[in-house]
């Protein structure tokens, strides 16, 4: 199940915006009635003042919570970071995957610490311990590497699932703490 869902979040695509997407209505106004081809062409060309997002670097209309991302050169339906371990962008169409991932990498990890632990504690007993010294190397350090990973994956993985519990993202947590932060440090000038 851990290769599966490595593999499930790195071949599948983290969600691209069509080409052709429209909105339907101007969500940052609040307007329920339909844009026209006329407002899109004034959006494009009065880039100051954006009634709708708008990318730079793709040139095109972009979604809520939709993020170009500069790695991958594309904008991503509801980005939640670009991931260098699987070597792709999570969105809203891996994101399943990826907490998956997660989830089975801490179960993994786990396992094998737990299975690595009476010969770590046979490691420091009084008794005479088995096996070569190179063995007793490699367990002692095979063992807490899997405990060191299996807790920080373990932080991931509960970060993930509370920003799921809240439907938010990575950047968009990251985006309010930045806000908050300089309304802090603007609030300390004072």
């Amino acid at each position: 199940m851990l290769l599966w869902s490595y593999f499930s979040v790195v071949l599948t695509d983290p969600g691209s915006v069509p080409p052709t997407w429209r909105p339907s209505a101007d969500e940052e106004r609040g307007e329920a009635d339909p844009l026209n081809g006329q407002e899109f062409n004034s959006v494009q060309k009065d880039l100051a003042k954006p009634r709708v997002r708008y990318c730079r670097k793709c040139n095109q209309l972009k979604p809520p919570r939709c993020h170009h991302c500069s790695v991958c050169g594309r904008c991503v339906l509801k980005m939640d970071h670009h991931c260098v371990w699987v070597v792709n962008c999570v969105g809203a169409l891996n994101y399943k995957y990826f907490l998956l991932f997660l989830f089975y990498t801490f179960l993994e990890t786990s396992l094998v610490t737990v299975s690595l632990l009476p010969h770590f504690i046979a490691f420091f007993g009084d008794g005479e311990i088995p096996g070569t010294p190179g063995t007793l190397a490699t367990t002692f350090l095979a063992f807490v590497l899997n405990l060191a990973f299996a807790l920080s994956v373990l932080g991931f993985l509960i970060m993930h699932i509370s920003l799921v519990a809240t439907n938010t993202t990575t950047i968009e947590v990251k985006k309010k703490t930045f806000f908050f932060l300089c309304c802090f440090l603007m609030y300390l000038k004072l």
